[in-house]
């Protein structure tokens, strides 16, 4: 059996001797089954500001050489075997801020430099600590927090001397003779075991993925799988304190006051999760969660803890507007959208550490619209007319809430619109993900984000010219939809418009269909594309418009 707990520690070891890992702020290894002890080693890596360890099986003492983290602001070791007292020079790291050491066996008196804390520290679970002014914690009997720690444990001890070989017997040049050989081979013992065990390592790793990681294409193909399972409102939440919205450089959105941001105390609670909570659901962001990533961003699976499933997406800091107030605008527009067509947000959650910002959203289980077009030989799900005609009513409700309709507080034009923003659940009811996301990102992250839709061609044709987004511009990118869908191509050509205005069914109509759908529907359909699609503006209906075109459409039929 690999004993991942040697490999860490002789990773570690080997790690501290190279400049780019010395230079490692975040080191996360949770959720890998670890074994052994907590190397002192990671003393060593200077620049280490989040250490997150927890859901491991490691055992032992907590290294006092992590005290010498000069730069650790979060340490998690919960939930593993670990035992002994609490390093006192741990608790005087000047930059923790998170300590999370529950569910050990750890014993002894909190070094009182813990208090500072407050909610910070999490120490439930651990029946042998005590000390002074902490809650639900015991006085020790005899507690002197003065009393010098115990010191690192010599790395050679007696079990290290061979039993042959008697030191008070022998001269120092015999003794520096007998001791050299074998600490040779030790030394090329410990570097033969550390190539054996990460060659199987890796192994073993590039097979478990090939195997069960099912990641989606390169480039937002993510954007397939987010859902909504319908799940109730996850309960809140665990006992352990809410992570502030907060980001390195000083910028921390919470901190210019909850007046400002519009939140009230009460909705911000009810849509904020904690970083354990994220970690948790995606399993410490493990590859095998991971559907997909773009320039900007990853999304990962998880499950939360009441067994709903999400889809995660994780936001850089530098990728977000850099303003505050802009940021949480933008975050409460996207908390107040909802709409049975839009994919839902439950939540959000910031960290400092880690720099980046998770947004929660329902998981929706049957891919993106890309998936169904382009159907070849059986390769995929050809979708029947009745369910296209039901996709494309519910993508244009969607836009049309979005653009204010139905007491929507919140006008938004999506700017984004494309098969991969269109997704299907398991009712095959469309659902519309990224809407108001352009609110929280940086200006060039949009502008990015638009030149894929550019080449695609769900860009309209006057922004161009004038740089701006209208509702006019959903609209376009709606036609192309309605194309799509209808043809079963993502690839729309100028021959594909002038059969859908024209009604020449067998130019523009999915083959696929084996001629089962109406042709009444297709023509009107095909109109409405047309008009949509129109290179002035002016002469593209309104999203309001379109509903009633398509709700008469279908009273007709």
């Amino acid at each position: 059996m690999l004993n991942l707990g040697s490999l860490f520690q002789q990773i570690v070891i080997s790690c501290i001797t190279v400049v780019a890992c010395r230079k490692t702020s975040i080191l996360q290894l949770c959720y890998n089954k670890l074994t052994g002890s907590i190397p002192t080693q990671l003393g060593s890596l200077e620049k280490l500001s989040v250490l997150a360890l927890q859901y491991n099986q490691l055992t032992g003492a907590i290294p006092a050489s992590l005290g010498d983290l000069e730069l650790l602001s979060r340490l998690d070791l919960s939930f593993n075997g670990l035992f002994g007292p609490i390093p006192v020079k741990l608790a005087k790291a000047p930059l923790l801020h998170t300590l999370d050491i529950r569910n050990n066996s750890l014993s002894g008196n909190i070094p009182p430099a813990l208090k500072r804390l407050t909610t910070g520290f999490q120490y439930g679970n651990n029946p042998d600590l005590c000390g002074v002014g902490f809650s639900n914690i015991e006085t020790c009997a005899t507690s002197d927090p003065s009393r010098p720690e115990p010191s690192e444990p010599d790395v050679t001890t007696e079990k290290d001397i061979p039993e042959s070989a008697n030191p008070s017997n022998c001269s120092k040049s015999d003794c520096s003779n007998l001791s050299k050989t074998p600490r040779y081979g030790i030394i090329f013992g410990v570097i033969g075991v550390f190539i054996v065990m990460s060659v199987t390592g890796l192994l073993m790793f590039s097979w478990h993925r090939r195997r069960k990681q099912k990641i989606g294409s390169a480039l937002d193909t993510f954007d397939g799988r987010l859902s909504t399972d319908q799940a109730k409102e996850v309960s809140r939440r665990s006992a352990s304190p809410l992570i502030s919205l907060e980001y390195p450089n000083g910028w921390d959105p919470l901190a210019i006051g909850r007046s400002k941001s519009g939140f009230s105390q009460e909705v911000l609670e009810s849509f904020m999760f904690n970083l354990e909570e994220v970690e948790r659901a995606t399993q410490c962001f493990s590859e095998m969660n991971l559907l997909g990533k773009s320039n900007f961003s990853a999304i990962y699976k998880g499950i939360l803890r009441d067994g709903s499933v999400v889809a995660i997406k994780c936001i850089t800091k530098t990728s977000c507007k850099s303003d505050e107030a802009d940021f949480l605008k933008g975050l409460k527009i996207l908390t107040s959208l909802k709409h049975e067509n839009l994919v839902r947000l439950r939540g959000f959650c910031c960290s400092k550490g880690r720099g980046e910002c998770f947004l929660v959203y329902d998981f929706v289980p049957n891919g993106n619209l890309v998936q169904y077009l382009d159907v070849k030989d059986g390769s995929g799900k050809v979708l029947e007319w009745s369910t296209r005609i039901s996709i494309i009513n519910g993508i244009a409700k969607g836009i049309a809430h979005l653009h204010g309709s139905k007491g929507n507080k919140h006008a938004l034009v999506h700017q984004n619109l494309s098969a991969e923003k269109v997704f299907i659940d398991r009712w095959y009811n469309p659902m519309l993900s990224d809407s108001g996301l352009h609110k929280l990102l940086a200006d060039d992250v949009v502008f990015s984000m638009l030149k894929a839709s550019a080449a695609m061609g769900y860009l309209a044709p006057e922004y161009t010219t004038t740089g701006r987004f209208t509702e006019k511009s959903d609209v376009y990118a709606f036609g192309i939809i309605v194309l799509q869908i209808l043809c079963g191509k993502r690839n729309i050509t100028q021959l594909t418009h002038h059969a859908a205005e024209s009604s020449k069914f067998e130019d523009f109509i999915d083959a696929n269909l084996e001629g089962n759908f109406s042709e009444s529907e297709a023509a009107k359909l095909g109109r409405i594309a047309h008009c949509c699609t129109n290179e002035s503006p002016n002469h593209r209906p309104t999203m309001e418009t379109v509903m009633q075109e398509l709700s008469e459409s279908m009273v007709a039929d």
